[in-house]
């Protein structure tokens, strides 16, 4: 059981008796009692925003408030609340002190309610600070016992969720089993906080991992996970990967068990930040603690000398004394308090220190890595460039057409190399954390046809179906991450096609939530009728570089497709479901969430893209890459371009100044002056003229710096001929409406 959690569910659950609205009788100042319920309130915000200095002033006020009253609910709820601030400063003696007396105040106001959250408040301490599980239980059963006479449902919940608590810590699970059902049963729903929901699946999770029954665990602690997707709190986060990983490893699904508990560290290092912030405002609360023990040792010393006075008056050496006496004890607690917080600031800083070091490492780390990945891609991008153009130019020439099918092999090995380094890239990015979430308006419907579209070669060639079925209740137009859903269902329909003949591909789209704040959550999914995965496979298809075998079947791939699909779903806080059957075919399913878009912004239509207007239009081509230099040329003059080079920026500079060109293609990679350096003496005297960046490394690493040195668009190599032909076109166009 996760010790983090139990703390923090002790200070959280317990202290919800913050918020409580108490009926207020026969009161005779009704100034004080006004004064008395907003100090509660006060205190109540400090403490759950975790502004432990102000609370505990404010329960300092609340008590010398309830004193003045003399009411005994009061004086109950003050030493209740100063209680958990000394819990939260590490005081236990105080924390334990001032529980009693709230249970003293308790028992005088004789109040069911309120004596059962006074045991409860003892049993929940009990538990955590002096780990006398027995005692404390007993006390949870008092508590049970006088919140059932109360008729308050709502308590009774917290009551029988902190003996749940106290039980699993102490690993006493049937008796943590025995309230559960309790809680979990049709009475008790409305009358549960929504954070109870997640935790109570957690610790069935916990429950069955302990007795070995895995499978049971997985569902539970899965259901728990999606309660914690939007609005969980860390900590109930890492308990629900967590017992996740224990089931995997106990089902021996090494794999998922290692994946579910480098997330279940994740929010683990994410809560330790909560601690961490809470822990320095405790710091600081503990400071006025120790104010606050002076001012008690003060008052009892003024008691005492008035009462010495009044007594006799001719006692000045035993007063003198006394004071003496008591600023020796002032002098040491001040002391022991600047050393205890000497240490603390020491440690701390330690911490802070070992923190910067490994964050440091870790940055470091991930530079490195990503500039390996972007050395790599521009390397092997670069030469397929070549490889990729040449052969789709020799392809259209009718002279070697007995030599087509080579070519087509050459051009299909290229592609899929092309293929294998986007894959291995777009898995490097996910793993570094550098996915964007750029949210953008479409149109659902037309969406999922151009994604069919896309496949309808492979359709064809496979003699395949493709069905497409959306709930009517999905508006037309939605707001979310397209680029994102786009890659997910690229990998999947495609998969489907790959694996299935002669059968039917379905697309199906299923609204399943509507929220109040206008989110539409929408189940995806897709089902072939094709060969399908067997049960032994189905925990290893996930897995980079994992392909499905068949004795009649041989599948060409690069084994990421799914690994990507997965870790894309991790990061929008969703997860892949698979139902498949050996040679019945495969279903995968999975949820995300969008928002309705109520009024959709219309773009402006652009002009049909016409290949004709690239007829004697001059373009410049700055490449220092012979072969390139080649394949570039030739793509742009077979569509009637006129077609200059230049072997570096700082030739391609000259030739823009002494020439007219309508627009210019920049490689920034080159010697002498790079693509970047070009491009900023260009626009010192042409700011009109297009000019579209030309390179083999990922975008995302250079995007902000091309459109700072002025680049007007960007083209990654090598490219797809009608992709280049396009966005030269657009930019030619662009350049035109803009005269």
């Amino acid at each position: 059981m996760n010790v983090f959690k139990a703390i923090f569910l002790l200070l959280f659950v317990s202290n919800t008796g913050y918020s409580q609205q108490d009926t207020i009788k026969n009161t005779k100042d009704s100034i004080l009692i006004e004064l008395i319920e907003q100090t509660i309130d006060s205190s109540t915000i400090y403490y759950n925003s975790g502004i432990f200095t102000k609370s505990l002033m404010s329960n300092i006020k609340l008590l010398d408030l309830a004193k003045q009253s003399k009411n005994p609910r009061y004086l109950s709820k003050a030493h209740r609340f100063l209680a958990y601030d000394f819990l939260i400063v590490g005081d236990t003696l105080l924390a334990r002190e001032n529980l009693e007396n709230s249970r003293k105040y308790a028992e005088i106001f004789n109040d069911d309610l309120t004596v059962g959250l006074s045991y409860m408040d003892l049993a929940n301490y009990h538990s955590r600070s002096d780990l006398d599980y027995k005692k404390a239980l007993k006390y949870h059963e008092i508590s049970i016992t006088k919140i059932k006479k109360s008729k308050d449902s709502i308590e009774l919940a917290k009551a029988y969720y902190n003996t749940i608590i106290t039980a699993f810590y102490s690993e006493q699970y049937d008796i943590g089993l025995k309230y559960l059902k309790i809680l979990g049963s049709p009475g008790f729903d409305k009358y549960k906080p929504d954070y109870f929901s997640s935790s109570e699946k957690t610790y069935w999770a916990t429950y069955y991992n302990e007795n070995g029954q895995y499978l049971q665990a997985e569902k539970v602690a899965r259901e728990a996970l999606i309660l914690t997707k939007d609005n969980g709190t860390p900590a109930e986060k890492y308990d629900a990967y967590e017992q996740l990983a224990v089931s995997f490893y106990g089902q021996k699904r090494y794999k998922e068990a290692y994946d579910y508990r480098l997330s279940s560290e994740y929010y683990f290092d994410e809560s330790q930040g909560l601690i961490q912030d809470e822990q320095s405002q405790a710091a600081l609360a503990k400071l006025k603690v120790e104010q606050y023990k002076n001012q008690i040792a003060d008052q009892k010393e003024k008691t005492a000398l008035q009462a010495e006075i009044a007594e006799s008056k001719n006692n000045l050496n035993n007063i003198l004394i006394i004071v003496c006496l008591g600023g020796l004890l002032l002098f040491i607690a001040l002391f022991v308090a600047y050393t205890k917080r000497r240490d603390l600031n020491l440690a701390l800083r330690k911490k802070n220190e070992e923190y910067l070091q490994a964050k440091e490492k870790s940055e470091l780390l991930a530079k490195a890595k990503s500039k390996f990945f972007s050395t790599v891609s521009h390397e092997l991008r670069t030469p397929l460039y070549g490889v990729i153009g040449l052969s789709s130019i020799l392809l259209e020439d009718p002279k070697l057409k007995s030599h087509e099918k080579d070519l087509k092999s050459l051009k299909f090995s290229a592609d899929y190399l092309l293929a294998l380094i986007n894959d291995v890239l777009q898995i490097n990015k996910i793993d570094s954390n550098n996915l964007e979430n750029e949210l953008s308006q479409f149109n659902i419907r037309e969406f999922i046809q151009s994604i069919t579209a896309t496949f309808e070669y492979m359709r064809l060639q496979n003699k395949n179906k493709i069905v497409v079925k959306i709930d009517s209740k999905i508006p037309e137009y939605l707001q979310g991450n397209v680029v994102r859903l786009s890659q997910i269902l690229m990998n999947l329909v495609g998969n489907a096609l790959k694996f299935t003949e002669n059968g039917t591909i379905t697309i199906s789209l299923i609204l399943e939530e509507l929220k109040d704040n206008n989110d539409y959550n929408i189940l995806f999914s897709i089902t072939d009728t094709g060969i399908g995965i067997p049960k032994d496979k189905q925990a290893t298809i996930f897995d980079e570089f994992t392909q499905v075998e068949s004795l009649n079947y041989v599948y060409q791939g690069t084994g990421l497709g799914l690994p990507i699909v997965k870790k894309l779903l991790q990061a929008s806080n969703s997860n892949l479901l698979l139902e498949s059957e050996l040679g019945k075919g495969t279903k995968v399913s999975f949820d995300l969430n969008f928002k309705e878009v109520t009024k959709h912004i219309n773009t402006v239509s652009k002009p049909l893209l016409n290949e004709s207007l690239l007829q004697d239009k001059k373009i410049l081509v700055a490449e220092d890459n012979r072969i390139n230099q080649i394949v570039t040329k030739k793509i742009l003059e077979k569509k009637g371009v006129i077609c200059s080079i230049a072997e570096n920026g700082d030739e391609a500079v000259n030739l823009i100044k002494n020439n007219h060109f309508d627009l210019i293609l920049m490689d920034l990679n080159m010697p002498i002056m790079n693509g970047f350096e070009a491009t900023i003496e260009t626009r010192k005297f042409n700011s009109t003229i297009p000019i579209i960046a030309l390179t083999a490394v990922e975008v995302e690493e250079v995007r902000n710096e091309i459109y700072a040195a002025g680049m007007d668009d960007i083209i990654v190599k090598p490219y797809d001929d009608s992709q280049f032909t396009r966005i030269i076109l657009e930019n030619l166009i662009s350049k035109n409406y803009d005269k």
